[in-house]
Formats: structure tokens, sequence, C-alpha cells
């Protein structure tokens, strides 16, 4: 109740961002979990210290590699299931059907989403005849918008149906129901709909960083820790999902990673420059906090009391943000946004992003324990 009545007082934009941040958090652990698993994969299977990967040199461990890659991989081959279940959840419908639904969508009998673009080349798509109404029959794999939608309107029937349906009947009648409706609607309308809508957006953000990769990473690097003050940030969970789905990696979470990292080294600036224990002793346990992933404690804790600090990680990811961009630094999945973040970027790209890394270590730190020294008495 107490939730209900805080969201009748936010304006749109804050309720959506508020709904967004409770489906994808609840899944976040399992996303991460992926790209860690998938970031061990590549270091078997890549070639990164050596000419040969590990895997050539030790054919043993190619089973190994598999397994590890069938674990990992997972979680985004039934990404639907994951929104599917978090969704229908946050829209007071029954999780069961909306891991379901989720499934549904990435059904081994529809085509592959990934082969879209290829199919749809060579006029190759599958397709179901309804009454003279042509339907493509493809999965979503890899998709946020589509189970988004379907979700909130499987939640909406599901709950109209048990308000209407005797409760011996609801076995029967409300599941069956509520996901015969949606189904048919999701491969006839929400499907195809959202999945233009997230095409239009993914071609859109591409584009800016493809014209100019600089002035994006610069603007994503300084506006990012902003974003996570007001809540903001967590609508680019949804945005890298669907880049990844979408072009197979994301150019955006990168740039998180380095501002965790920002955030840290600030935090330790202070450390190193005060002599009061007690702040010395909170930087430095929050400092390690950040540079794992976990933020909050470092920018709220010290970075925002200062404001110097918060300024100097901000221009770090900025500089960071602009020099990976350039490099085209991508991740094939979200990680832990901290020290451990090169498992989850693309060995090609590691060169650039530990040298973002690097920028995001020095210029932060440095910044802040300069002005520190002078203010910190």
């Amino acid at each position: 109740m107490k939730q209900a009545g805080a969201e009748k007082h936010q304006n749109i934009l804050q309720r959506g961002i508020k709904i967004l941040a409770d489906i994808f958090i609840p899944i976040l652990p399992a996303i991460v979990m992926a790209g860690l698993l998938m970031g061990i994969n590549n270091v078997l299977v890549h070639p990164i210290f050596t000419e040969q990967s590990i895997i050539e040199m030790y054919p043993q461990w190619a089973g190994i590699a598999d397994m590890i890659n069938i674990i990992a991989n997972t979680a985004f081959t039934f990404l639907p299931a994951l929104i599917g279940w978090s969704a229908v959840k946050r829209f007071g419908g029954s999780e069961l059907l909306g891991i379901v639904l989720g499934l549904i969508l990435v059904h081994p009998d529809l085509m592959n989403a990934w082969g879209y673009g290829a199919a749809a080349a060579e006029g190759d798509i599958p397709s179901w005849n309804l009454f003279g109404l042509e339907i493509e029959k493809v999965g979503y794999q890899g998709q946020v918008l589509p189970v988004l939608v379907a979700s909130w309107v499987l939640a909406k029937i599901e709950v109209f149906l048990r308000k209407r349906v005797i409760d011996s009947l609801h076995l029967l009648v409300v599941a069956p129901l509520a996901l015969l409706i949606t189904g048919i609607l999701a491969f006839i309308l929400i499907g195809p709909i959202t999945f233009t809508i997230g095409s239009w957006i993914t071609t859109a953000v591409v584009s800016v960083f493809d014209m100019a990769p600089v002035v994006g990473g610069l603007l994503y690097g300084a506006l990012y820790a902003p974003l996570v003050i007001t809540g903001m940030h967590h609508t680019f969970l949804a945005v890298d999902l669907q880049l990844i789905g979408t072009i197979g990696g994301t150019f955006l979470w990168p740039i998180l990673a380095l501002s965790n990292i920002a955030q840290g080294s600030s935090v330790f600036g202070i450390m190193l420059a005060t002599k009061d224990e007690k702040l010395k002793g909170l930087a430095g346990t929050s400092g390690l906090s950040a540079w794992l992933g976990v933020t909050e404690p470092a920018m709220f804790g010290v970075n925002l009391r200062y404001r110097y600090p918060f300024y100097a990680a901000v221009i770090g990811t900025a500089i960071a943000g602009a020099f990976i961009s350039f490099g085209k630094v991508k991740a094939f999945s979200v990680g832990i946004g901290g020290i451990p973040a090169p498992l989850s970027i693309f060995p090609e790209s590691w060169i650039s992003f530990l040298i973002g890394m690097v920028i995001v270590i020095v210029v932060p730190f440095l910044i802040t324990f300069i002005i520190a020294k002078r203010k910190l008495r």
C-alpha cells in the first residue's frame, strides 16, 4: 500500500523508471552470472595471451569450455522467460505464467530472431496463414520490448479473469485463456510492433555512436553518474540487453563499468589525503565496493558529500568513455561493473578497455587527491 501511495505522487517518467527497476533488478544476478561465465569461456577459447587459445594448446579443456558456454548462454537464450517472470509478477499476475509466456516467445519451432535479417533479405521467413492473414513465425530471442508489453497484457487479462471466473474454474479457465489471448496478440500485434520500435531505438543509439563515437562516449560517460543519482540509469539496462540481442554487443555497458571504477578511484583519493580515521575507513571500504561494482556507498557516502570527488569521477569517466567509444569497445554481456569488467568485454577490445581503466583509475584519483590535500585539514 505504501508503494502504491508513493507511486501516485510520481510523474509518468518516474513511474516508468521505477517499473523498469522493479523488473530488471531481480534478474540482474542471473545476467551478471552469465556474463562472468561467458568471460571465462572467452579466456579459454580465444588466443589472448599467446598465439593459440588455451583449448588449442590443451584440447582436453574443450569439453569444459563448451559446457561453460552452454551454462553461460542459457540466461540470454531464454532472456524473455526471465523478463516474463519478473514483469508479470511486477504487474500483479502469476510469475509462472510469465515464465511460460517468455518461453513461448523463444519456442524452438519459431524462427530464431538472430537469423531474421538474413531470412528477410532472402524472402525466406516462415509464416502462419490465419484466415488469409500472414503472420511471421518468428521468435524474440534477446528482445526486451515484446515480452515487457506482452507481460503487462497477460497480467491484466489474468487479473480481469480472476475477478470474474468462479474459484472452482480458475485452473481450467484463467491461465489457459490468458495465455492463449496474450500469445495470439503477441504474435499478431505486440511482437511485430515492439520489435520494430526496438529496432528503431537500437538504430538510433548505434547511429549516434557510429557518427560521433567520441562525442557519444564523452556525453554518456559524463551523464551516467548523475543518472545514478536520479535512478534513471536503470532504463539503460533494457537498452544494453536490446543492443546485445540485436547487434551482439553493447558499447554502453563498458562506460558504466568505467564509471564505477572512477567513483572508487575518487574515494581512494580522499582516503589517502584525509587524516580523519573515520573518513579514511569509510573511503577505503566504499572504494573497494565501487571497484567491485557497487558504487552507492562511495557515491552517496563520500563523493557527493564533498562534491569535487564526484566531479573528478565524472571527468575521468567522460575522458575514458570518449576513448573506448573511439576504439569501438563492446561488451558481449553485462557483468560486474568494476575491476572484473574485462571478463565481459570482447577479447579483441581488451587493450583499449584496459587503457580506459587506467584513465578512470588515475585521473579521478589525482584530481581528488590534489584538491583534498588542500581542503581536508
